[in-house]
């Protein structure tokens, strides 16, 4: 019993470990697309060649694109040094992107929807941790829903609809919102059935932090969309 006991002590030390580094890394990314976006915003002539010119947004996307497919799919072949320094690269890119978020809203309401989003991923990220509620079947309608919200922004991109605009990011937020508690439920899992090995555990945190970045990014940007407050 002693022993049993014990063993579910480590394991669950374990557990809270990695969930601590997943969420750690995923900080220092937003920290980081943060940074380079208000750099960015604040460097015209930087600003300019990357939003000005079609060339340099096309570039950016492949290669956000790759980094993505990299850290993702090729993990399991990349030593721990370099699935860190991709998925930092990664965060820094996105906020070359980002930056225009800065010319367009208010820091005002930037501010007021970063805190926003903040409260709603901590509360959906908590409720996945801790709910006995299996969350899996979450999985494919999330999926098949996210593929429709791409292709319904792709057609609304012909079509120039604020009020369909408005629907969409409604939208968004639900899905990031749900897709917040299925991701932790599932990282959970999957850290519940790790050997120990330190370089798997270390890159399924990488792993597990790109999740839940991209998570975050994308809820704060469909509560902009609602929320923020252009500038005049």
């Amino acid at each position: 019993m002693f022993n049993d006991n014990n063993s579910k002590t480590v394991h669950y030390a374990r557990e809270v470990n990695v969930m601590y580094r997943i969420y750690a890394w995923m900080c220092a990314a937003l920290v980081i697309t943060a940074a380079v976006a208000y750099y960015v915003s604040m460097t015209p002539s930087v600003f300019l060649f990357i939003h000005k010119n079609p060339v340099s947004l096309i570039v950016l996307f492949i290669a956000q694109l790759a980094l993505v497919v990299a850290i993702s799919g090729f993990i399991n072949k990349l030593n721990v040094a370099s699935a860190i320094g991709l998925f930092l690269l990664y965060a820094a890119t996105v906020g070359l992107t980002l930056s225009v978020i800065f010319m367009v809203y208010t820091m005002t309401s930037i501010f007021t929807t970063f805190i926003v989003t903040s409260l709603m991923f901590g509360s959906m990220a908590l409720y996945g941790y801790v709910t006995k509620r299996d969350l899996t079947s979450l999985g494919s309608i999330l999926f098949m829903a996210l593929i429709g919200l791409i292709l319904a922004g792709l057609v609304n991109l012909w079509f120039k609809s604020a009020a369909f605009d408005f629907v969409l990011s409604g939208i968004g937020v639900i899905i990031f919102t749900l897709l917040t508690a299925y991701d932790v439920q599932k990282l959970k899992y999957m850290i519940q059935e790790l050997n120990g090995d330190r370089e798997t555990t270390s890159k399924i945190a990488i792993v597990g932090a790109l999740t839940l970045y991209l998570d975050f990014i994308n809820l704060f940007l469909f509560l902009l969309r609602i929320m923020g407050r252009q500038k005049e």
